[in-house]
C-alpha cells in the first residue's frame, strides 16, 4: 500500500444527479439497508487487508430515521457525496444538526452505536475498515507498528478537500466506468484511511499540547452566523464574535474542530449557496454572485473553478441537462 496518499485527485464528476449503476459489474456494492454491507462482513473479512466499500443512495427527500448498533471490528467511515440535511447521533450525542456539505466524512468506532434521521435525499459512501487495514496506514505512514487496535474514536464530522476528490473519484468509478476494478477501488479507499489515519495522530499530538476544539455549541454559533450572512462581508472578527472568543483563539480552535481554516469553511458555504441558487435558476451569474457574498463576477467565477472544477455557466447548464 506505499504510496497510496500520493494519489492524484483530479477528478471533478457531476454528482448533482446520482445514477443507480449495475452494481453488480461494479466492486462498489448497494446498501439496501444503511450500512449494511450487501455481502456482510464475515470473519475472513475482519481478517483480510481489503476495505469493503458500498453506497447508500436515496432520492426520497421526506425524513427516514435509521440506525445501527456499530460493527464488532470494522470501523465504519461515511463520506457524502452531496449536501444532505440530516440528525445524526453517535453513542447519544449529538453530532449534526442541519446541512451536511458535500465531502463531510464521519468515522464511527467499532461496538458505536449511530442513529440518524435524513430530512433530504442523500448520497453516501461507506467504507467498511478492519484492523488489519488501519495496522497497515500506520505501519506506512510512522514507520513502526501501532501498540494495540487502532481506534479512531472522534466522531465528529471532518471536512477535506482531498477526501472529497477520492471520495469523487470513487463515485466515478461506480457510475461512470466500473471496469475500473477492485485495483482502483482499493487504491483510492486505501488513500482516505491512510489520510484519516494521519489526521487521527496529529490531532492526538496536538490535543496533548493542551490544545482543544471549538465546542460543538460554540461550533453551531458560527455555523448560523455564516449562514445568515452569506451575501455580506464577513471578516474573522465577526466569525470569532459570534462564537464569544477573540480572533487568536479562534482560528486554532475552528481548524482543531471542522479541519479548516475560517476562510476556507467559509468560501466553501458560499459555493455551496451558489450551487443552489444556479440549481434553481434564480438569477443571472452576476447577481448569484452578489447574492453570495463576491463582489465581482470574475472571482466568483475564479473560487467556484476551483471547488467545483467548473465554471458556473457551464455548470448550470450540465446541471439543467442532466436533471
Amino acid at each position: 500500500m506505499t504510496g497510496t496518499t500520493a494519489f492524484s485527485t483530479d477528478i471533478s464528476p457531476d454528482l448533482s444527479t446520482p445514477v443507480r449503476p449495475a452494481f453488480s459489474e461494479s466492486p462498489i456494492g448497494e446498501e439496501v439497508t444503511w450500512r449494511e454491507h450487501s455481502s456482510g462482513l464475515d470473519a475472513t473479512a475482519v481478517r483480510s487487508r481489503h476495505v469493503p466499500v458500498a453506497r447508500w443512495i436515496r432520492p426520497d427527500a421526506g425524513p427516514l430515521e435509521v440506525s445501527h448498533d456499530g460493527f464488532d471490528a470494522h470501523h465504519c467511515i461515511g463520506l457524502s457525496l452531496r449536501s444532505l440535511n440530516c440528525t445524526f447521533q453517535s453513542a447519544g450525542r449529538l453530532i449534526v444538526q442541519g446541512r451536511v456539505a458535500a465531502g463531510a466524512v464521519q468515522i464511527t468506532a467499532p461496538r458505536v452505536s449511530v442513529n440518524a434521521t435524513f430530512e433530504s435525499a442523500s448520497d453516501v459512501l461507506h467504507l467498511f475498515v478492519p484492523q488489519g487495514v488501519l495496522a497497515d496506514c500506520h505501519q506506512d505512514l510512522f514507520g513502526r507498528a501501532h501498540n494495540g487496535d487502532i481506534v479512531l474514536s472522534d466522531p465528529r464530522l471532518i471536512t477535506d478537500t482531498t477526501m472529497e476528490r477520492l471520495g469523487q473519484a470513487l463515485a466515478m468509478a461506480h457510475t461512470q466506468d466500473p471496469s475500473l476494478g477492485r485495483l482502483f477501488i482499493d487504491s483510492v479507499s486505501l488513500a482516505i484511511v491512510s489520510r484519516l489515519v494521519s489526521n487521527h495522530f496529529n490531532r492526538v499530538a496536538t490535543q496533548s499540547r493542551h490544545v482543544s476544539g471549538l465546542p460543538a455549541w460554540r461550533l453551531r454559533r458560527v455555523v448560523e452566523y455564516i449562514d445568515a450572512h452569506l451575501s455580506e462581508a464577513i471578516g474573522l472578527a465577526d466569525i470569532a464574535e459570534s462564537a464569544g472568543l477573540t480572533r487568536m483563539h479562534f482560528a486554532a480552535q475552528f481548524r482543531l474542530a471542522t479541519g479548516l481554516r475560517p476562510h476556507e469553511y467559509l468560501l466553501r458555504r458560499r459555493i455551496e449557496h451558489a450551487q443552489d441558487l444556479l440549481r434553481d435558476d434564480k438569477g443571472s451569474v452576476l447577481d448569484v454572485a452578489l447574492r453570495c457574498g463576491f463582489r465581482s463576477q470574475a472571482h466568483f467565477t475564479t473560487v467556484f473553478r476551483r471547488f467545483v472544477g467548473d465554471t458556473p455557466y457551464r455548470w448550470r447548464s450540465k446541471v439543467a441537462v442532466t436533471g
